[in-house]
Protein backbone atom coordinates (compact mmCIF):
# COMPACT_ATOMS: atom_id res chain seq x y z
CA UNK A 1 0.00 0.00 0.00
CA UNK A 2 1.44 3.34 -1.07
CA UNK A 3 1.60 6.08 1.48
CA UNK A 4 -0.13 9.29 0.45
CA UNK A 5 2.10 12.13 -0.63
CA UNK A 6 1.49 15.81 -0.08
CA UNK A 7 2.22 17.94 -3.09
CA UNK A 8 3.65 21.40 -2.46
CA UNK A 9 1.42 24.39 -3.17
CA UNK A 10 1.88 26.08 -6.53
CA UNK A 11 5.02 28.17 -6.46
CA UNK A 12 5.93 26.93 -2.97
CA UNK A 13 8.50 24.59 -1.47
CA UNK A 14 7.91 21.09 -0.13
CA UNK A 15 7.05 20.87 3.53
CA UNK A 16 10.29 19.00 4.24
CA UNK A 17 12.30 21.98 3.05
CA UNK A 18 10.51 24.54 5.20
CA UNK A 19 12.67 25.30 8.28
CA UNK A 20 11.01 24.71 11.62
CA UNK A 21 10.36 27.82 13.68
CA UNK A 22 10.27 27.71 17.47
CA UNK A 23 7.82 30.26 18.76
CA UNK A 24 8.75 31.88 22.09
CA UNK A 25 6.47 31.47 25.07
CA UNK A 26 4.19 34.32 25.89
CA UNK A 27 5.81 36.57 28.50
CA UNK A 28 2.93 36.23 30.91
CA UNK A 29 2.86 32.44 30.57
CA UNK A 30 6.62 32.25 30.94
CA UNK A 31 6.39 34.15 34.23
CA UNK A 32 3.98 31.59 35.62
CA UNK A 33 6.36 28.68 35.04
CA UNK A 34 8.99 27.98 37.65
CA UNK A 35 11.27 25.17 38.72
CA UNK A 36 10.74 23.65 42.11
CA UNK A 37 14.42 24.15 42.93
CA UNK A 38 14.31 27.91 42.32
CA UNK A 39 12.40 30.72 43.99
CA UNK A 40 9.21 31.51 42.11
CA UNK A 41 8.60 34.83 40.43
CA UNK A 42 5.39 36.79 40.69
CA UNK A 43 3.55 38.11 37.64
CA UNK A 44 1.21 40.19 39.80
CA UNK A 45 2.48 43.22 41.74
CA UNK A 46 3.91 42.49 45.18
CA UNK A 47 4.05 44.63 48.30
CA UNK A 48 7.49 45.09 49.90
CA UNK A 49 7.43 43.82 53.48
CA UNK A 50 9.85 46.42 54.79
CA UNK A 51 12.39 43.76 55.78
CA UNK A 52 15.18 43.20 53.25
CA UNK A 53 16.00 39.75 54.63
CA UNK A 54 12.37 38.64 54.32
CA UNK A 55 11.89 40.08 50.83
CA UNK A 56 14.91 38.10 49.67
CA UNK A 57 13.11 34.87 50.65
CA UNK A 58 9.64 35.76 49.35
CA UNK A 59 8.64 34.92 45.76
CA UNK A 60 8.46 38.21 43.89
CA UNK A 61 10.43 39.95 46.69
CA UNK A 62 7.38 40.97 48.71
CA UNK A 63 3.92 40.11 50.02
CA UNK A 64 1.87 38.66 47.17
CA UNK A 65 -1.35 40.06 45.81
CA UNK A 66 -4.15 37.89 44.45
CA UNK A 67 -3.21 35.34 47.11
CA UNK A 68 -3.88 34.65 50.76
CA UNK A 69 -1.00 34.71 53.24
CA UNK A 70 -1.18 32.64 56.42
CA UNK A 71 0.61 33.82 59.56
CA UNK A 72 0.94 31.13 62.23
CA UNK A 73 1.86 32.50 65.64
CA UNK A 74 1.68 31.42 69.29
CA UNK A 75 0.83 35.01 70.37
CA UNK A 76 -2.16 36.25 68.34
CA UNK A 77 -2.77 39.97 68.25
CA UNK A 78 0.84 41.00 69.04
CA UNK A 79 3.44 39.75 66.59
CA UNK A 80 1.48 40.17 63.37
CA UNK A 81 1.23 43.95 63.73
CA UNK A 82 4.99 44.28 64.17
CA UNK A 83 5.57 42.11 61.10
CA UNK A 84 2.98 43.67 58.81
CA UNK A 85 3.18 47.32 59.87
CA UNK A 86 6.00 48.38 57.48
CA UNK A 87 4.30 46.83 54.46
CA UNK A 88 0.88 48.23 55.30
CA UNK A 89 2.38 51.66 55.89
CA UNK A 90 3.89 51.61 52.40
CA UNK A 91 0.61 50.37 50.97
CA UNK A 92 -1.39 53.22 52.53
CA UNK A 93 1.26 55.76 51.60
CA UNK A 94 1.15 54.75 47.93
CA UNK A 95 -2.52 55.65 47.65
CA UNK A 96 -3.68 59.04 46.45
CA UNK A 97 -4.57 61.43 49.29
CA UNK A 98 -8.13 62.54 49.78
CA UNK A 99 -9.10 65.93 48.38
CA UNK A 100 -9.51 68.66 51.00
CA UNK A 101 -11.39 71.92 50.43
CA UNK A 102 -10.47 75.03 52.41
CA UNK A 103 -13.37 77.15 53.66
CA UNK A 104 -14.10 80.12 51.44
CA UNK A 105 -11.99 78.72 48.57
CA UNK A 106 -13.47 77.08 45.55
CA UNK A 107 -11.90 73.75 44.69
CA UNK A 108 -10.49 73.83 41.21
CA UNK A 109 -11.31 71.05 38.84
CA UNK A 110 -8.62 68.43 38.72
CA UNK A 111 -8.16 64.81 37.89
CA UNK A 112 -10.32 62.58 40.07
CA UNK A 113 -8.42 61.26 43.09
CA UNK A 114 -8.56 57.60 43.99
CA UNK A 115 -10.47 56.76 47.12
CA UNK A 116 -8.49 55.46 50.05
CA UNK A 117 -8.68 51.68 50.23
CA UNK A 118 -9.94 50.18 53.46
CA UNK A 119 -8.45 47.70 55.89
CA UNK A 120 -10.92 45.25 57.38
CA UNK A 121 -10.10 43.60 60.72
CA UNK A 122 -12.13 40.46 61.44
CA UNK A 123 -12.17 39.31 65.08
CA UNK A 124 -8.84 40.77 66.31
CA UNK A 125 -7.95 39.35 69.76
CA UNK A 126 -7.51 42.87 71.15
CA UNK A 127 -9.32 46.12 70.47
CA UNK A 128 -7.49 48.08 67.74
CA UNK A 129 -5.53 51.05 69.09
CA UNK A 130 -6.49 53.84 66.72
CA UNK A 131 -3.68 56.30 67.67
CA UNK A 132 -1.12 53.57 67.06
CA UNK A 133 -2.65 52.73 63.69
CA UNK A 134 -2.74 56.42 62.76
CA UNK A 135 1.00 56.52 63.44
CA UNK A 136 1.32 53.94 60.67
CA UNK A 137 -0.43 56.26 58.22
CA UNK A 138 -3.91 54.75 58.38
CA UNK A 139 -6.69 57.36 58.05
CA UNK A 140 -9.47 56.85 60.61
CA UNK A 141 -12.00 56.44 57.82
CA UNK A 142 -10.03 53.54 56.31
CA UNK A 143 -10.35 51.18 59.29
CA UNK A 144 -13.27 48.77 59.60
CA UNK A 145 -13.51 46.54 62.66
CA UNK A 146 -15.84 43.55 62.51
CA UNK A 147 -16.57 41.45 65.59
CA UNK A 148 -18.51 38.29 64.80
CA UNK A 149 -20.24 35.83 67.07
CA UNK A 150 -19.52 32.54 65.30
CA UNK A 151 -16.70 31.15 63.11
CA UNK A 152 -19.12 30.96 60.18
CA UNK A 153 -19.81 34.69 60.44
CA UNK A 154 -16.07 35.42 60.53
CA UNK A 155 -15.50 33.40 57.36
CA UNK A 156 -18.41 35.12 55.63
CA UNK A 157 -17.05 38.58 56.54
CA UNK A 158 -13.57 37.64 55.33
CA UNK A 159 -14.90 36.34 52.02
CA UNK A 160 -17.01 39.45 51.41
CA UNK A 161 -13.99 41.66 52.13
CA UNK A 162 -11.87 39.76 49.61
CA UNK A 163 -14.58 40.05 46.97
CA UNK A 164 -14.78 43.80 47.68
CA UNK A 165 -11.01 44.07 47.06
CA UNK A 166 -10.13 45.64 50.39
CA UNK A 167 -7.14 44.77 52.54
CA UNK A 168 -7.90 42.08 55.09
CA UNK A 169 -6.50 40.90 58.39
CA UNK A 170 -8.65 38.05 59.71
CA UNK A 171 -8.09 35.95 62.81
CA UNK A 172 -9.51 32.51 62.01
CA UNK A 173 -8.37 30.02 64.66
CA UNK A 174 -11.02 27.43 63.79
CA UNK A 175 -10.90 27.57 59.99
CA UNK A 176 -10.76 24.22 58.20
CA UNK A 177 -8.59 23.48 55.12
CA UNK A 178 -11.56 23.54 52.74
CA UNK A 179 -12.55 26.97 54.07
CA UNK A 180 -9.05 28.35 53.54
CA UNK A 181 -9.20 26.96 50.00
CA UNK A 182 -12.40 28.89 49.35
CA UNK A 183 -10.80 32.13 50.57
CA UNK A 184 -7.77 31.50 48.37
CA UNK A 185 -9.99 31.06 45.31
CA UNK A 186 -11.67 34.40 46.07
CA UNK A 187 -8.26 36.04 46.57
CA UNK A 188 -7.30 35.32 42.95
CA UNK A 189 -9.46 38.28 41.86
CA UNK A 190 -8.27 40.77 44.53
CA UNK A 191 -5.23 43.03 44.28
CA UNK A 192 -5.25 43.98 47.97
CA UNK A 193 -3.09 42.26 50.63
CA UNK A 194 -4.85 39.43 52.45
CA UNK A 195 -3.50 38.02 55.73
CA UNK A 196 -5.07 35.17 57.66
CA UNK A 197 -3.91 34.73 61.26
CA UNK A 198 -4.07 31.21 62.65
CA UNK A 199 -2.59 29.39 65.67
CA UNK A 200 0.79 27.73 65.34
CA UNK A 201 -0.72 24.25 65.60
CA UNK A 202 -2.48 24.85 62.25
CA UNK A 203 0.89 24.33 60.58
CA UNK A 204 0.29 20.58 60.83
CA UNK A 205 -2.72 20.89 58.50
CA UNK A 206 -2.64 21.23 54.74
CA UNK A 207 -3.55 24.62 53.31
CA UNK A 208 -4.30 26.07 49.89
CA UNK A 209 -2.59 29.36 50.81
CA UNK A 210 0.53 29.66 48.60
CA UNK A 211 2.50 31.41 51.36
CA UNK A 212 2.60 30.35 55.03
CA UNK A 213 4.87 31.76 57.72
CA UNK A 214 5.53 30.92 61.36
CA UNK A 215 6.21 33.99 63.51
CA UNK A 216 7.66 33.75 67.01
CA UNK A 217 9.10 36.29 69.43
CA UNK A 218 12.88 36.50 69.42
CA UNK A 219 15.43 38.12 71.66
CA UNK A 220 15.22 41.83 72.39
CA UNK A 221 12.65 43.30 69.94
CA UNK A 222 13.38 40.80 67.17
CA UNK A 223 10.99 38.45 65.41
CA UNK A 224 11.82 34.89 64.39
CA UNK A 225 10.23 34.01 61.03
CA UNK A 226 10.23 30.68 59.22
CA UNK A 227 8.66 30.21 55.78
CA UNK A 228 6.66 27.04 56.15
CA UNK A 229 5.38 27.11 52.56
CA UNK A 230 6.32 29.16 49.53
CA UNK A 231 6.57 28.80 45.77
CA UNK A 232 10.13 27.54 45.60
CA UNK A 233 12.58 25.40 47.57
CA UNK A 234 12.00 24.65 51.22
CA UNK A 235 13.16 27.40 53.56
CA UNK A 236 15.77 26.23 56.03
CA UNK A 237 16.27 27.83 59.42
CA UNK A 238 14.80 31.05 60.79
CA UNK A 239 15.04 34.72 59.85
CA UNK A 240 15.80 37.26 62.57
CA UNK A 241 13.96 40.50 61.83
CA UNK A 242 14.39 43.66 63.96
CA UNK A 243 10.82 44.79 64.59
CA UNK A 244 10.80 47.67 67.05
CA UNK A 245 7.45 49.52 66.76
CA UNK A 246 7.94 52.91 65.14
CA UNK A 247 6.27 54.83 67.97
CA UNK A 248 8.31 53.01 70.61
CA UNK A 249 11.75 53.24 68.99
CA UNK A 250 12.41 56.92 69.86
CA UNK A 251 11.61 56.17 73.50
CA UNK A 252 14.08 53.32 73.82
CA UNK A 253 17.56 53.99 75.07
CA UNK A 254 20.45 51.70 74.30
CA UNK A 255 19.92 49.96 77.61
CA UNK A 256 16.20 49.48 77.01
CA UNK A 257 16.66 47.87 73.60
CA UNK A 258 17.94 44.74 75.28
CA UNK A 259 16.32 42.92 78.17
CA UNK A 260 17.87 43.24 81.56
CA UNK A 261 20.26 40.41 82.34
CA UNK A 262 18.87 37.85 84.67
CA UNK A 263 20.29 38.15 88.17
CA UNK A 264 22.98 35.63 88.93
CA UNK A 265 21.62 33.23 91.50
CA UNK A 266 23.62 33.25 94.69
CA UNK A 267 25.22 29.91 95.52
CA UNK A 268 23.29 28.08 98.16
CA UNK A 269 25.19 27.78 101.43
CA UNK A 270 26.84 24.46 102.06
CA UNK A 271 24.97 22.67 104.82
CA UNK A 272 27.07 22.37 107.93
CA UNK A 273 26.96 19.01 109.57
CA UNK A 274 26.36 19.09 113.32
CA UNK A 275 29.53 18.65 115.40
CA UNK A 276 30.32 15.13 116.42
CA UNK A 277 30.01 14.64 120.20
CA UNK A 278 33.18 13.49 121.81
CA UNK A 279 33.12 11.40 125.00
CA UNK A 280 34.00 13.55 127.98
CA UNK A 281 34.51 12.66 131.58
CA UNK A 282 31.84 15.12 132.70
CA UNK A 283 29.41 13.73 130.16
CA UNK A 284 29.64 10.19 131.43
CA UNK A 285 26.67 8.93 133.40
CA UNK A 286 27.08 8.82 137.09
CA UNK A 287 27.77 5.34 138.35
CA UNK A 288 26.17 4.52 141.64
CA UNK A 289 27.83 2.17 143.96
Amino acid sequence: MLSPTVSPPPGGRPLSEIPSVTLPFDAQLQGRLWRGSSLGTATDPTLPSGFAALDAELPGSGWPTRAAVELLTPLPGVLEWRLLAPGLQAWWGSQAPLATQHPGRRLRKAAPLAAVRHLLLVNPPHAPHLPGLQALGLPPSALIWVATQTPAEALWAAEQAIKSRVALMAWLPEARPEQIRRLQVSALSSDAPIFLMRPERAGQQSSAAPLRLIVKPGEDWDLQVHLLKRRGPAHEGWLTLPAVPGAVEPLLTAAKRKPLPLPTPEPSPTPVSPPTERPHALARPVQHA
